[in-house]
């Protein structure tokens, strides 16, 4: 089978079981600008080494809010990121075309926990993905993960993420 017309198949079988990859079709910003949500009035806070870390967020939790994401978002503020929320633990893959900002991307699992923090690369249309399920995804500026102190097993706190780790947690 030709390379394109696998991938197709793979995006096509992906979009339809709901698996929650960013595949590159799905990436389509209205004429090139950055989408902007509105700040959630409840701060994401990270339970680190160094004590509570507070960030104002963006939270995408429909599907084109998740697909257009970041992109042609010039700057951002440190303590500032957006949250990405999925229906379901999953697999899920990023990539970074049209996005100028080197970013922090942060791979959270349904017990609030980092799973993984990996570097996003400006333009870049390589996946990048923690290799294991997740259920949420946080994006900051490039070394604000490592500068609050947020890595694999940081605590992550907000009333999506509590709530859904209530459920997967249930006492």
């Amino acid at each position: 089978m030709p390379v394109r017309v696998f991938t197709l198949v793979l995006f096509l079988a992906l979009a339809i079981a709901g698996a929650g990859f960013v595949a590159p079709t799905m990436l389509v910003a209205a004429d090139g600008e950055p989408m902007i949500l509105p700040v959630d009035p409840a701060p994401l806070i990270a339970e680190t080494p160094q004590g509570e870390k507070r960030f104002t967020i963006e939270v995408a939790d429909e599907m084109d809010e998740r697909a257009a994401g970041l992109m042609f978002r010039e700057t951002m503020a440190d303590d500032h990121g957006m949250l990405f929320v999925f229906e379901r633990t999953q697999p899920v893959g990023f990539w970074m075309k049209n996005t100028p900002m080197p970013l922090d991307v942060i791979f959270i699992g349904p017990d609030g926990r980092v799973r993984a923090v990996l570097p996003g690369e400006p333009f870049s249309e390589a996946t990048i993905t923690p290799g294991e399920p997740v259920r949420f995804v946080l994006e900051f500026k490039r070394g604000t993960a490592e500068r609050a102190g947020i890595a694999r097993g940081t605590e992550l706190h907000h009333p999506v993420i509590d709530q859904a780790a209530g459920a997967a947690n249930p006492g």
